[in-house]
Order: structure tokens, then C-alpha cells, then sequence
């Protein structure tokens, strides 16, 4: 099969197009034919490296993928061949307690497809049955490929975890990445004001156009948690969607007095400092989680089937040139999620 894959660590000029053995499925495996893939920030962090990360070279990168079913492993009941799946990133191994309750992106053995094990990048892809989900007839693959990880990760940290409401108001820090803007789709299906502070006009003025109600520009207001403060009326923010990390001290001043700080990553760095004095004065919580247990992806998926969500695209590139589209990615160019076409 023709795939994307790199020997080594390093830059972009690591990832090599070329050929691997097409994959067999084991019992309670699928075969799945991809016909899209979409680009996470993780596929970039993988294909650098660090230190204790151990994976099977040469490596497949990619956590998002959508495409047909072309085979069957023993066992395997509820698909047939031919139908059209979205893959769940969030690999649970389906045997321990926290799986079997239902908690599967608390898996003591969890891993990310992409990160840890083989990813999509690829013509094809065993899965466990469990980890696919069907997509409607007619409905774009390439879509649905985008949705997969950056709407349940949103979905399970402002619904299950931040419990966000209608009439709230939440800050989103970011404008252009998948997630954030699954956040602030998914906080105004919620009937939440939304706030985003964006790194320039032009990914602001695409963050109004899908929902955003107040705009703020980091460029032009250093202390932005200031911006917050005043365009609340002085209130603050019930909730602040925070996957930066070092803005943390901001995102903690911006809230108001039992607010939330909600995070699913640091795509700046894991480690910064903050003011303790926020936290116990404000009566502040900082809720953290990864991905989202197997009902809530397919909570999340329905609703971007139905159209109730829908996820903004941005580039398409041949699987050939997933180095080009990691680069765009890396320099956060995009608005939306970056897709690869297979077929």
C-alpha cells in the first residue's frame, strides 16, 4: 500500500512516500480502504520526537481517517464490506474495568492512533470494530475525517467535563485550530456567548463568521485578559477553552469568580508558572482530559451528521505531500482543519 511513513526523528524532510505491506485484519478487526485523512498538531510533535518515545519504525503518522470497509475479521459482527466508517482515534483496549464501564479514554493501556501505534496516513488500516463508526450515505469522507478527534476532544471537555451552559460565557484562546473551532461551535449549539481571542484579523473575522460573538486581538492587546474583563462588562468569563499552556495566568485572570479553565493540550509548552492566589481567591477549577469515551464520539458525530455542527475545512493536499500540509500546519496557517486525499 502507499503511505506516508518516516525511519527517524526530525523535520519534515524525514516523512518518505513509498510502500508498506497492506495490513490483515485479526479477529475483531477491520480492513478499512482510507480515502481521507486530517492533520492534528500530534502528527508533528510524533514525527519530532521525545524523549521516552518509543515506536514501531518506520513509523505511520496520523490520528484522523475515514474511508470504506474492504474486509472482515473473524468474529466481527454489525458492518459489512463496502460501507463507509470514520475512524475513533481513542484506543481504549476494551478489557479493563475503566473500558468496560464505559471509560475508555481512561485505559490504563490507552494509546492514540498516530501516536503510538500506526496511524493513517495510509491507502489502509486494521481497527477493532468498536473504534469505527458508520457514516451516512452521501456524506463527504473528507469531512468526517476532520471531525473524528477534534469534536469529541471538544465535545467531552466542554460537555462531560466543563459542563458548560446556555447563557454562559466562554473565552476560546486560539482561533484558527481544529479544535478551537469546534470549540466554538460547540459552545454556541450550547447557547453560549463566545469570546476568542485570535492572533490576527483575517482568522478573527473567520472565527466571527462561524459563531464568535466578541473578538479580540492578541496582536494588539498584550495583556488580552484585560480585553476579556472590559468586554464582559467587568464580569469576566464563566469558561475558558485554554490548549496554549503558557497563557494559562492570563486565562486564569480572565475568569470570573467560579469559572472554569478548560485544557485538552499546550501547543506552547507544558511548563510555565501560575498565580495560586487566582485559583483559591476566585474559587477557580482547571479541568483537564484527552479525547472522549466511545458514546460521547458518537454523541458528537450524529450531531455533525445531522449538520447541527460542521467542520471547517481548510487545505487539501495528496497523501504525497504530507510534509507540505505539516508545514502549513506547524506555521498555523491554516484556519480549520488540513486534509489529505487517498483515494
Amino acid at each position: 500500500m502507499k503511505t506516508i511513513f518516516f525511519h527517524k526523528h526530525g523535520g519534515p524532510e524525514v516523512l518518505e512516500y513509498g510502500e508498506l505491506p497492506t495490513p490483515t485484519p485479526k479477529p475483531g478487526e477491520v480492513l478499512v480502504r482510507l480515502k481521507a485523512a486530517a492533520l492534528n498538531r500530534v502528527d508533528v510533535f510524533v514525527r519530532n520526537g521525545w524523549p521516552g518515545l518509543k515506536l514501531e519504525l518506520p513509523h505511520i503518522p496520523g490520528a484522523d481517517g475515514a474511508g470504506e470497509i474492504v474486509a472482515l475479521g473473524e468474529g466481527v459482527n454489525g458492518f459489512q464490506i463496502g460501507e463507509q466508517v470514520v475512524l475513533n482515534a481513542n484506543l481504549g483496549c476494551g478489557e479493563c474495568d475503566a473500558c468496560k464501564s464505559g471509560h475508555d479514554n481512561l485505559c490504563k493501556n490507552w494509546h492514540l492512533l498516530g501516536e503510538t501505534t500506526r496511524g493513517t496516513y495510509c491507502e489502509y488500516i486494521c481497527m477493532p470494530a468498536r473504534q469505527l463508526y458508520k457514516v451516512p450515505t452521501g456524506f463527504d469522507l473528507r469531512q468526517a475525517a476532520a471531525a473524528a478527534l477534534v469534536y469529541q476532544t471538544a465535545w467531552h471537555s466542554m460537555v462531560k467535563r466543563g459542563g458548560v451552559q446556555a447563557g454562559e460565557t466562554v473565552a476560546i484562546v486560539g482561533a484558527g485550530g481544529g479544535v478551537n473551532s469546534a470549540s466554538i461551535q460547540i459552545a454556541k449549539f450550547l447557547g453560549a456567548r463566545v469570546v476568542v481571542i485570535g492572533s490576527n484579523a483575517e482568522k478573527l473575522k473567520q472565527a466571527e463568521a462561524i459563531g464568535a460573538d466578541i473578538l479580540i486581538d492578541r496582536s494588539k492587546e498584550e495583556d488580552w485578559s484585560k480585553a476579556v474583563f472590559l468586554a464582559t462588562n467587568k464580569q469576566g468569563v464563566n469558561v475558558v477553552v485554554d490548549n496554549v499552556g503558557t497563557t494559562f495566568p492570563l486565562s486564569l485572570r480572565a475568569l470570573a469568580k467560579g469559572g472554569r479553565l478548560l485544557t485538552v493540550g499546550n501547543s506552547a509548552s507544558p511548563r510555565f508558572e501560575i498565580d495560586n492566589r487566582f485559583i483559591f481567591a476566585k474559587h477557580l477549577s482547571i479541568l483537564g482530559s484527552t479525547m472522549s469515551t466511545l458514546s460521547d464520539f458518537r454523541e458528537v458525530m450524529d450531531l455533525v451528521f445531522t449538520g447541527k455542527l460542521k467542520p471547517i475545512m481548510d487545505k487539501t493536499f495528496p497523501l504525497q505531500e504530507a510534509a507540505i500540509a505539516q508545514e502549513r500546519l506547524w506555521r498555523g496557517e491554516n484556519f480549520g482543519k488540513i486534509t489529505l486525499n487517498i483515494s
